[in-house]
């Protein structure tokens, strides 16, 4: 393993760690860097820990581009494309390739390890001994009352603001009237550039909320860890450094134009500043919005910064039905059209005429956009069932 190459290995059980050490693959795997560091989402979705300082601090200091390669499947933007058969994964001690079918185990090898190492008893003592817990977590302390007592200093875990305000019968359909374009997206925006799980960048408005609240750089965290404090995650929609806005002609982070005034804002602060005026936002989109895994937060994070719907060329099945039950409005251009064919650049207001009354909707209607500059199109309304 080269020395440049991060290693760390965090499976998603504890019986991963027996029937690795029954079967004497972990020994190998520690030979290699590849130590069990812990349990669950790390490596995969980027959240295995800071890179060396050194490293760190010459690639913001030299403004340099870089890039990294993860061993899981969140790196949309860097995938790497080999061929097993025809591409070498290594050179060997005698300077041959070595081959992915030289050191690759056959079928019946993996049955035999699996048969005398992974066993019934094992997960049977792991799942046994979680009820239980372990020593730290006995030894917090649990209120005694049968509802969850908030704590309004927690940085972790907050009450959601979803049910207040809310009414016996429901409020009904509506359209949206005037609204600005927060973001002007292209094609394949995914879920993790919606909300990101990852680090918590130091400059970020999710960060100042944790500095205020004197949480130190070192005990940030990740925006995974922090998905039960809406506040942080409010503050972490759009928050992805490799954001890609039209608004911001070709700039590449977490920033939009605030329409009105012109000002460049983190996406955080320019939603706030829609909303404390009573404006009404949208975000426009290519193919494939909300592509990767159906992370909830990509579709309560826009509703908490006031977004009231998603014009895009076509949506990710699972996230568009998030954002229905958000109540956000999912809108699909007409074949062949998107925001450039009809000239649209973000900073128009946006009024879409959705019926009031609920049986007048009906799965994939049509429905009329407007804007303030005299352009009218017509979108498919992306409610898919009765």
């Amino acid at each position: 393993v080269k020395p440049w190459i991060k290693t760390s290995l965090a499976p998603g059980s504890g019986v991963v760690t027996k029937y690795l050490l029954q079967s004497g693959l972990q020994e190998y795997l520690n030979k290699q860097g590849f130590h069990i560091v812990g349990y669950g989402c790390t490596t995969c979705i980027g959240n295995s820990g800071d890179l060396d300082e050194s490293v760190a601090s010459a690639i913001s200091e030299n403004d340099i581009i870089a890039a990294a390669v993860l061993s899981g499947n969140r790196n949309f933007e860097g995938r790497v494309d080999i061929d097993f058969d025809k591409e070498p994964i290594g050179t060997g001690k005698d300077g041959k390739s070595v081959y992915f079918k030289d050191i690759w185990p056959s079928t019946e090898e993996v049955a035999e390890a699996v048969e005398s190492s992974v066993l019934p008893n094992m997960f049977k003592s792991t799942y046994e001994a979680i009820t239980k817990g372990n020593p730290m977590w006995n030894q917090l302390s649990v209120p005694s009352s049968t509802m969850y007592s908030w704590d309004p200093k927690s940085t972790y875990i907050h009450e959601p603001p979803y049910f207040k305000n809310m009414t016996m019968e429901p409020p009904g359909a509506h359209g949206v009237k005037d609204a600005y374009c927060l973001l002007n997206f292209g094609d394949s925006i995914t879920t993790d550039h919606i909300s990101p799980a990852g680090s918590i960048h130091k400059d970020s408005p999710a960060a100042k909320f944790l500095l205020d609240r004197g949480v130190e750089r070192k005990d940030f965290n990740s925006y995974g860890s922090r998905r039960g404090n809406d506040e942080v995650m409010a503050r972490g929609t759009f928050a992805n450094i490799r954001l890609v806005n039209k608004l911001l002609n070709g700039e590449v982070g977490p920033k939009t134009i605030h329409v009105p005034t012109g000002e460049k804002l983190y996406v955080f602060d320019a939603a706030m500043r829609y909303k404390d005026a009573g404006h009404d936002t949208i975000v426009l989109a290519g193919a494939e919005y909300g592509s990767g895994s159906s992370r909830d937060w990509a579709a309560k994070g826009p509703m908490l910064l006031g977004v009231k719907a998603v014009i895009a060329k076509s949506f990710e099945r699972i996230h568009r039905s998030n954002l229905v039950g958000m109540g956000i409005i999912p809108l699909c251009f007409k074949s062949g059209e998107d925001a450039d064919t009809l000239g649209l650049t973000g900073h128009e207001r946006y009024t879409i005429d959705l019926p009031r009354k609920i049986d007048e909707i009906r799965p994939g209607q049509d429905v009329t956009v407007t804007t303030d500059n005299g352009k009218s199109f017509t979108c498919t309304v992306r409610f898919d069932t009765e």
